[in-house]
């Protein structure tokens, strides 16, 4: 989470997702303003957590696309552009997990 705040991603949520979730225990969720933002999300995200040893298992998306996932196996981080976060509203599909943190 830090790593999404020191690219001034937006709405940052923590999401326990162990009782609901199968497959992750863990969601991160934010938010880019541009593609470049975006961009430069990810790339902290993913330099942040290899100095600690961890590189993503999966990575799908592209900045233009508007979400980028990075599947670390417990954690997962969504970084999203605006209209796509409103439209995929995971937020509210994973509503009943727990809020661990929220950063607007």
């Amino acid at each position: 989470m830090e790593a999404c705040g020191e690219k001034q991603a937006s709405n940052i949520v923590l999401l326990d997702a162990r009782e609901v979730c199968s497959f992750a225990d863990y969601f991160v969720i934010c938010t880019g303003e541009s593609t470049p933002q975006l961009k430069a999300i990810v790339d902290e995200v993913e330099k942040t957590l290899k100095e600690r040893g961890a590189v993503p298992g999966h990575h799908e998306g592209t900045a233009g696309s508007g979400w980028l996932v990075l599947d670390y196996g417990d954690v997962i981080v969504h970084v999203f552009g605006k209209a796509e976060r409103s439209y995929y509203q995971l937020d509210e599909l994973w509503s009943e997990a727990k809020t661990v943190l929220r950063i607007q």
